[in-house]
């Protein structure tokens, strides 16, 4: 048997990493194992094309919480975060609508659709941004017990709910209106401008198996505007999101974690209902007396325990946990650079083909059938436009996100449909940037099944589950285990498919970290 640590983290994703530098802070001997050569999960910079570097997983960062920007000493490590402005520019079919980080301007330039909008587009900001400041905290916390609450917990929601009551009786009420809502509902109660409330539903459905007309979906937008303390919403990464997954390793590293590349763990070992360790491919166990999985709650539960360790009650919750990967990607290295005919002459570091929520529904409604979209929407970053290193000079990458590319096709397989995705993607884009074919250098697909099999996604889900109203809060990832515990005695989850869920966070990691050190007398006696 190998040497024995406190901490085993499966998985070198970055909440793996958040997870294990906490824990080795706190005095624990640590050990993260990856499987792949190299630690971040889809938080990588690959080379795509000779010369040519791009994301083959997560293209811009997402909202980083502070305490881990601080604590990891993240910027201090080299890492740089390149905002963009316009944050995003939204493509129809004849016209194009700039959405600046400054309020002020996205709203002088929405006057020419509609008058009315530009006086509404500050409001519903203002709402949203009030709505994730009330619900920001609870991300940060785990997640209470309903059926016993402690009584630091409900002091803990009571200190959170008074903010919220302090916002006035209306306020209050529009938000308790806002979750079960369509995102449809929600934004045709404030803006006529199509293009408008298909960028905004972008955001709130990007990795959902949902459409714009399904109930439930409005939830997904208030996350996208938490408040911003380190300017990492939506942000580039210099030199590519690898860099970031090397200074969440070098944190690690650094607070005295052994991190393990090419070692896949195949079982979680346990006995009596207690985890004792892992085993490795090649058969090597590892003896620890805490097991934290970075993997998702399938790929835990299903593949990696023992049935009889989990029960058949739990067994069912896990085999029904919604995991329906929708994205697809596809990356560019082009000879030069490309136009967007509707945005000038150049080409903006972030754009979308998303005309209406009627155009979002259809791509919705192929995938509901087991057809990847015929018109799906395209959520595009073209990194070299603030970052040029990452191509040879005069060159550049673009990488397209794409959905609906459902991972179950009723039809055929994504083995052979997977250039027919590609070359339905380069047309789409030629619409809107003419000349780009000629451009194109080489081009890779890869499908829900290239994620599963390559960062080990369970259905390529990029969030490792469904971020739905039955999936979040104190239902992640099953009814009655919240907390990051697991029914297995210091089995603990610490990935995406744990509350607060997906997106590059670090909360999960965080948060998972806080509630093994408070169960620590149990295993160190």
């Amino acid at each position: 048997m190998a040497e024995a640590y406190d901490v085993v983290i499966v998985g070198g994703g970055h909440n793996g990493l958040v997870a294990a530098t906490y824990l080795a802070r706190a005095r624990r001997r640590v050990l993260v194992l990856e499987r792949r050569a190299a630690v971040g999960g889809p938080m990588t910079t690959e080379e795509i094309a000779p010369g040519f570097r791009g994301p083959t997983g997560a293209s811009v960062c997402g909202r980083l919480r502070p305490e881990v920007v601080e604590d990891l000493h993240l910027e201090a490590r080299g890492v740089q975060f390149i905002q963009p402005d316009p944050e995003v520019v939204a493509l129809g079919e004849d016209r194009a609508l700039r959405i600046w980080r400054d309020v002020r301007k996205t709203q002088e330039g929405l006057g020419s659709f509609s008058a009315k909008d530009a006086e509404a587009y500050p409001r519903m900001v203002e709402f949203l941004r009030q709505f994730a400041a009330a619900l920001d905290p609870v991300l940060a916390m785990t997640p209470p017990s309903l059926p016993t609450p402690s009584l630091w917990e409900q002091m803990s929601l009571l200190r959170r709910a008074l903010p919220l009551r302090r916002l006035g009786k209306p306020m209050m009420q529009q938000m308790l209106r806002l979750p079960p809502m369509s995102i449809r509902d929600f934004l045709n109660e404030w803006f006529e401008t199509e293009l408008l409330k298909a960028s905004l539903a972008v955001d709130g459905l990007l990795g959902t198996f949902e459409g714009p007309f399904s109930p439930g979906t409005a939830f997904g937008l208030v996350p996208r505007f938490r408040p911003d303390v380190h300017g990492t919403a939506s942000a580039f990464v210099r030199g590519g999101m690898g860099v970031l997954a090397d200074a969440f390793a070098q944190a690690a590293r650094d607070a005295g974690v052994t991190i393990r590349t090419g070692a896949e763990v195949t079982r979680i070992v346990s006995a009596d209902g207690r985890v004792t360790g892992v085993e490795v491919s090649g058969g090597e166990t590892i003896a620890s007396r805490v097991v934290a999985s970075n993997a998702d709650p399938k790929r835990t539960f299903l593949h990696l325990v023992e049935p009889e360790e989990l029960g058949p009650e739990f067994l069912n919750h896990v085999r029904n946990f919604e995991m329906n990967g929708v994205v697809a990607n596809v990356n560019f290295a082009l000879d030069g650079a490309p136009k967007l005919t509707l945005a000038g002459d150049g080409v903006p570091p972030h754009f979308r083909v998303c005309p209406s929520l009627e155009y979002i529904e259809r791509a919705y409604d192929d995938a509901k059938y087991g057809r990847a979209s015929a018109d799906p929407f395209l959520d595009v970053t073209v990194p070299t436009v603030v970052d040029p290193d990452l191509a040879p000079p005069g060159k550049h990458v673009m990488s397209a996100l794409i959905q609906y590319a459902p991972y179950a096709l009723r039809r055929g397989t994504w083995e052979t449909d997977r250039d027919k995705l590609g070359e339905r993607v380069t047309a789409i884009l030629e619409g809107h940037m003419p000349g780009l074919e000629r451009l194109i250098l080489h081009r890779q697909v890869l499908t829900p099944v290239d994620l599963e099999e390559r960062f080990g996604l369970t259905e390529g889900h990029i969030y490792h589950g469904e971020m739905t109203l039955d999936q979040l809060l104190v239902l992640r990832p099953v009814p009655g285990w919240s907390r990051y515990r697991t029914p297995v005695e210091g089995l603990y989850l610490c990935g995406s498919g744990s509350h607060p869920g997906g997106g590059i966070t670090g909360a999960p990691g965080y948060n998972a970290a806080r509630e093994i050190l408070k169960d620590w007398p149990r295993f160190s006696a």
